[in-house]
């Protein structure tokens, strides 16, 4: 596998190591500070307020969608909300039934049990989760052998959220019993400068209108990667602006020298339409194939490439391949074309 291109990492959706601390000071506490998903956390409030008045438990919730959207923070909101305490761990950790099985008969009354990428839990200990979400038992096996033998423990009530990026690899079984699955959706501009003006006042950035709707607009969707590119246009300004000022032309400075254009691409988001469009006169082309004609591996364009070029409408995915649409072909053709008469200019 390739080397991602330097740039990727400032477009990354998912957490960079070094970041856990900063989004920990910036994730929202109560649905009140949240910004963005309306509809979700209408929802949301209801199902509290409900499981409150009722003095229950929270039904199980699945939170899916692309990465950095916020299901981390709205876990940390349901617990705070119901005044619950938050236990936090992750498919990939609980690699033996015994892991959960510890994890589950330490829970107490209405605590919640967040599971991120909960995709990835072995099938034994996802067998061990399904009496512990639909009758808050545990089975235990004692012993080995002829003479084991199965012990249940009554669990109290809790409630789990579950995270995942591809809700279409969980299990039916287990996607059956959450009470209530929700999808993240991508943030609009106008969401992400709202989030940016919350941001900038928790780590001390001021930024004007015109530099957050700059950093808003190549963000991707994402609150994650906004929150990133407002530490690193703060870098820039703080570093080549003189009084740390943001300013627009700032802003716009700072993500160039990033290498994100104004649709929010990074290099590798153009060498990969680019490659479609020259290469395979714009496809279809077959996934494996792209990824071996641009040098990467073809889950990272998978999970963390195509999702957001699928919906801003310039990648489509098709039975036969990958489509580059018309409006990559526009992109293009008037990013040559504002090249061109910068030259003769």
């Amino acid at each position: 596998m390739s080397e991602m291109p330097e740039s990727r990492s400032t477009l990354e959706s998912a957490a960079l190591p070094d970041e856990r601390r900063v989004e920990d000071s910036l994730r929202p506490q109560r649905l009140d500070e949240m910004v963005g998903q309306e509809r979700l956390r209408e929802n949301l409030a209801v199902f509290i307020r409900a499981a409150l008045e009722r003095g229950e438990a929270l039904d199980h919730v699945l939170f899916h969608g692309p990465p950095g959207l916020g299901k981390t923070s709205l876990a940390h909101v349901v617990a705070h909300e119901m005044g619950a305490t938050l236990r936090i761990t992750s498919g990939p950790a609980l690699e033996r039934a015994g892991d959960l099985a510890a994890l589950l008969s330490n829970l107490e009354p209405r605590d919640v049990l967040f599971i991120d990428e909960i995709h990835r839990l072995p099938a034994p200990v996802e067998e061990i989760l399904y009496p512990g979400m639909e009758d808050f038992q545990l089975d235990i096996l004692i012993g080995q052998g002829p003479g084991a033998r199965s012990m249940r423990l009554d669990l109290p009530h809790f409630t789990l959220v579950g995270a995942t990026t591809r809700a279409g690899l969980l299990s039916s079984p287990l996607r059956d019993r959450f009470g209530w699955v929700a999808r993240l959706e991508y943030y609009p501009p106008q969401d992400l400068e709202r989030i940016l003006v919350r941001s900038g006042s928790l780590l001390g950035v001021e930024l004007d209108d015109g530099a957050r709707s700059e950093v808003a607009r190549r963000s991707r969707g994402t609150p994650r990667i906004a929150n990133r590119l407002l530490r690193r246009v703060r870098d820039f300004a703080q570093v080549e602006g003189g009084d740390g000022s943001v300013t627009r032309g700032m802003a716009r400075f700072a993500l160039e020298r990033l290498e994100v254009d104004d649709e929010g691409f990074d290099r590798l988001d153009r060498i990969l339409l680019q490659t479609l469009l020259e290469r395979f006169d714009g496809g279809p082309a077959g996934l494996e194939t792209l990824a071996a004609a641009v040098g990467e591996d073809k889950g990272t364009l998978e999970d963390l490439v195509e999702p957001y070029l699928i919906y801003q409408g310039f990648l489509a995915r098709t039975p036969r391949g990958r489509v580059a649409t018309q409006r990559s072909r526009d992109h293009f053709a008037a990013a040559a074309a504002g090249q061109m008469q910068g030259k003769l200019l």
